[in-house]
């Protein structure tokens, strides 16, 4: 090998390394869910008790989840309101409390603009709390607790 080819090989892999380290496309920082805006609202109708017939039942999520129209409009307000200024298409309108472990599906204090791809890592981590609660490994309100604590503290 010789040294022209040895550096554009080295160019290539240095290449390579600052694509994967600095990832692809557009980004959004993540952003910490405001404890004074969004402090968190459960749904009355989750509880311990309850949580074989509702969060631990497939497909209940699906029943209380808002209409996009509504997240969409409560989203732009609140994009404004954390001064954030991306496309309304980088963000999530997501549950504080996650619909997955009793939050309300409706009240603003419960909903707040998640940026991507954090919204999709967090939705992760809020399946895997959903799993442990509704397995008897966490309560509910650990569960829910883990949640608040994450997305106030990590975004």
């Amino acid at each position: 090998m010789t040294p022209v080819d040895f550096l554009l090989a080295l160019l290539v892999v240095a290449a390579v390394l600052l694509f994967f380290v600095q990832g692809r496309g557009h980004r959004t920082p993540a952003i910490l869910a405001d404890p004074v805006r969004t402090p968190g609202v459960l749904n009355p109708d989750v509880t311990q008790a309850n949580i074989q017939a509702t969060i631990c039942r497939h497909g209940w999520t699906a029943t209380i989840r808002p209409p996009v129209d509504y997240t969409n409009a409560l989203k732009r307000k609140q994009m404004r309101l954390y001064g954030e200024t991306g496309s309304m298409s980088d963000y999530q309108e997501d549950h504080l409390i996650s619909l997955e472990l009793g939050g309300n599906p409706t009240d603003p204090r419960n909903l707040w603009p998640e940026p991507y791809p954090r919204a999709s890592d967090v939705d992760r981590i809020e399946n895997d709390l959903n799993a442990q609660v509704c397995s008897g490994r966490l309560t509910l309100a650990q569960a829910q607790q883990r949640e608040d604590d994450l997305k106030h503290t990590q975004g």
